[in-house]
Protein backbone atom coordinates (compact mmCIF):
# COMPACT_ATOMS: atom_id res chain seq x y z
CA UNK A 1 0.00 0.00 0.00
CA UNK A 2 1.34 3.40 -0.91
CA UNK A 3 1.89 6.22 1.57
CA UNK A 4 -0.94 8.23 -0.02
CA UNK A 5 -3.34 5.37 0.71
CA UNK A 6 -2.10 5.22 4.32
CA UNK A 7 -2.91 8.91 4.63
CA UNK A 8 -6.42 8.36 3.30
CA UNK A 9 -7.00 5.52 5.79
CA UNK A 10 -5.80 7.69 8.66
CA UNK A 11 -7.92 10.67 7.61
CA UNK A 12 -10.99 8.46 7.19
CA UNK A 13 -10.46 7.33 10.79
CA UNK A 14 -10.14 10.96 11.95
CA UNK A 15 -6.46 10.50 12.75
CA UNK A 16 -3.75 12.98 11.93
CA UNK A 17 -1.30 11.72 9.31
CA UNK A 18 2.09 11.44 11.01
CA UNK A 19 5.30 9.71 9.90
CA UNK A 20 4.96 7.35 12.87
CA UNK A 21 1.45 6.25 11.95
CA UNK A 22 2.36 5.86 8.29
CA UNK A 23 5.38 3.73 9.31
CA UNK A 24 3.22 1.41 11.43
CA UNK A 25 0.66 1.03 8.62
CA UNK A 26 3.51 0.31 6.22
CA UNK A 27 4.75 -2.44 8.56
CA UNK A 28 1.28 -3.95 8.92
CA UNK A 29 0.84 -4.09 5.16
CA UNK A 30 4.36 -5.38 4.46
CA UNK A 31 4.31 -8.12 7.10
CA UNK A 32 1.52 -10.24 5.70
CA UNK A 33 1.64 -12.96 8.33
CA UNK A 34 -0.54 -11.34 11.01
CA UNK A 35 2.50 -10.01 12.86
CA UNK A 36 2.94 -9.63 16.60
CA UNK A 37 3.58 -6.20 18.08
CA UNK A 38 7.24 -7.18 18.44
CA UNK A 39 7.56 -8.03 14.73
CA UNK A 40 5.92 -4.73 13.82
CA UNK A 41 8.30 -2.94 16.19
CA UNK A 42 11.32 -4.68 14.60
CA UNK A 43 10.18 -3.68 11.10
CA UNK A 44 9.52 -0.06 12.04
CA UNK A 45 12.77 0.35 13.99
CA UNK A 46 14.77 -1.18 11.13
CA UNK A 47 13.19 1.07 8.50
CA UNK A 48 12.55 4.15 10.64
CA UNK A 49 15.10 4.12 13.50
CA UNK A 50 14.03 7.55 14.73
CA UNK A 51 10.59 6.32 15.85
CA UNK A 52 10.34 5.53 19.56
CA UNK A 53 9.30 2.01 20.55
CA UNK A 54 6.58 3.30 22.89
CA UNK A 55 5.08 5.26 20.01
CA UNK A 56 4.82 2.08 17.94
CA UNK A 57 2.85 0.23 20.64
CA UNK A 58 0.61 3.23 21.32
CA UNK A 59 -0.04 3.63 17.60
CA UNK A 60 -1.09 -0.02 17.32
CA UNK A 61 -3.59 0.43 20.16
CA UNK A 62 -4.94 3.59 18.54
CA UNK A 63 -5.38 1.72 15.25
CA UNK A 64 -7.32 -1.03 17.03
CA UNK A 65 -9.54 1.53 18.80
CA UNK A 66 -10.24 3.31 15.50
CA UNK A 67 -10.91 0.07 13.60
CA UNK A 68 -7.93 0.32 11.24
CA UNK A 69 -6.62 -3.07 12.40
CA UNK A 70 -7.95 -5.98 14.40
CA UNK A 71 -6.33 -8.07 17.07
CA UNK A 72 -6.14 -11.81 16.50
CA UNK A 73 -5.41 -14.00 19.49
CA UNK A 74 -3.76 -17.32 18.73
CA UNK A 75 -4.42 -20.63 20.41
CA UNK A 76 -1.23 -20.03 22.41
CA UNK A 77 -2.49 -16.65 23.72
CA UNK A 78 -0.20 -14.62 21.46
CA UNK A 79 -1.73 -11.36 20.23
CA UNK A 80 -1.30 -10.70 16.52
CA UNK A 81 -2.57 -7.93 14.25
CA UNK A 82 -4.63 -8.07 11.07
CA UNK A 83 -4.88 -5.11 8.69
CA UNK A 84 -7.44 -6.82 6.43
CA UNK A 85 -10.84 -5.51 7.42
CA UNK A 86 -12.92 -7.41 4.86
CA UNK A 87 -15.11 -10.12 6.38
CA UNK A 88 -12.93 -13.20 6.76
CA UNK A 89 -11.89 -15.93 9.16
CA UNK A 90 -8.53 -17.43 10.05
CA UNK A 91 -6.84 -20.77 9.57
CA UNK A 92 -4.45 -21.24 12.47
CA UNK A 93 -1.72 -23.91 12.32
CA UNK A 94 -1.11 -25.12 15.85
CA UNK A 95 2.29 -26.57 14.89
CA UNK A 96 3.80 -23.44 13.35
CA UNK A 97 1.61 -20.57 14.66
CA UNK A 98 0.98 -19.63 11.04
CA UNK A 99 -2.25 -17.74 10.37
CA UNK A 100 -3.83 -17.59 6.93
CA UNK A 101 -6.84 -15.53 5.94
CA UNK A 102 -9.85 -17.63 4.95
CA UNK A 103 -12.49 -15.99 2.77
CA UNK A 104 -15.71 -17.95 2.24
CA UNK A 105 -18.97 -16.16 1.41
CA UNK A 106 -21.00 -19.35 1.78
CA UNK A 107 -19.70 -19.87 5.33
CA UNK A 108 -20.50 -16.25 6.16
CA UNK A 109 -24.07 -16.73 4.90
CA UNK A 110 -24.51 -19.93 6.94
CA UNK A 111 -23.30 -18.19 10.11
CA UNK A 112 -25.47 -15.14 9.48
CA UNK A 113 -28.59 -17.24 8.88
CA UNK A 114 -27.88 -19.42 11.90
CA UNK A 115 -27.70 -16.47 14.27
CA UNK A 116 -30.75 -14.80 12.70
CA UNK A 117 -32.81 -17.90 13.48
CA UNK A 118 -31.21 -18.89 16.75
CA UNK A 119 -31.19 -16.13 19.30
CA UNK A 120 -28.91 -16.29 22.30
CA UNK A 121 -30.75 -15.20 25.46
CA UNK A 122 -29.63 -11.80 26.80
CA UNK A 123 -27.02 -11.42 24.07
CA UNK A 124 -26.93 -9.48 20.81
CA UNK A 125 -24.56 -10.93 18.22
CA UNK A 126 -22.58 -8.14 16.53
CA UNK A 127 -20.09 -10.24 14.59
CA UNK A 128 -18.85 -13.80 14.24
CA UNK A 129 -15.24 -14.61 13.43
CA UNK A 130 -13.93 -18.12 13.29
CA UNK A 131 -10.42 -19.26 14.00
CA UNK A 132 -10.19 -22.70 12.44
CA UNK A 133 -7.44 -24.62 14.20
CA UNK A 134 -5.48 -27.42 12.57
CA UNK A 135 -2.29 -28.04 10.67
CA UNK A 136 -1.24 -27.17 7.15
CA UNK A 137 0.03 -29.98 4.93
CA UNK A 138 2.70 -27.57 3.71
CA UNK A 139 4.33 -26.22 6.85
CA UNK A 140 6.62 -23.88 4.96
CA UNK A 141 5.74 -20.27 5.72
CA UNK A 142 5.55 -18.00 2.68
Amino acid sequence: MKKEKHGINLKNSNLKVTPQRVAVLEALNSLKDHPTADKIKEYVVKNHPNIAVGTIYKTLETFVEKGLVKKVKTDKDVMRYDAILENHHHLYCEDTDRIEDFFDDQLNEVLEEYFKKRKIPNFKVRDVKLQIIGTFNNKKIN
